[in-house]
């Protein structure tokens, strides 16, 4: 294989508010905390099971950072896809720390909102371009998808 794949897909719910920071430039950061969860029965017991994973989210893309500041919120479900980083920096008292964060980059990423208005998780439609809120894309340009008019579906053959 001559290359290698560095994608994360997460589909889960907002464990809290997202917290907004901005860059010296003015650029926005978004820390997100999302939840997944998986569901099993214990073969044991019978009992139904749970187990929460929880996961770091920065968004760098400023277009997804604006959507996730506006309309999203502690309970909202997304749809994200990034990369995994970790980072590395040393605390107050010298020791060296790490953690593993998604991280969606500056011209990259996807976040769909999941939740509908009536839900009351947040605002918009998944998959729509009409109000341009709903999925919004950081790979075709500076962010944001292309209207499909705008979209060339001619066979190159």
């Amino acid at each position: 294989m001559a290359g290698s794949v560095n994608k994360v897909i997460l589909v889960g719910n907002l464990g809290r508010d997202p917290e907004v920071r901005h860059t010296q430039d003015g650029s926005p950061v978004v820390n997100l905390s999302v939840a997944t969860s998986e569901t099993w029965k214990d073969r044991q017991t019978g009992e139904r099971r749970e187990r929460t994973e929880w996961h770091r989210v920065v968004i760098f893309n400023e277009n997804l950072a604006k959507v996730a500041e506006n309309y999203l919120r502690k309970g909202s479900k997304v749809y994200l896809e990034g990369q995994l980083q970790t980072r590395k920096w040393t605390d107050q008292q010298g020791v060296e720390k790490y953690t593993t964060e998604v991280v969606l980059p500056r011209f990259r990423g996807e976040l769909t909102m999941l939740d509908s208005r009536a839900e009351g998780g947040g605002a918009g439609a998944s998959g729509g371009y009409d109000q341009g809120f709903g999925q919004t894309s950081g790979s075709f340009g500076e962010g944001g998808t292309a209207p499909a008019d705008e979209l060339d579906d001619e066979i190159p053959f």
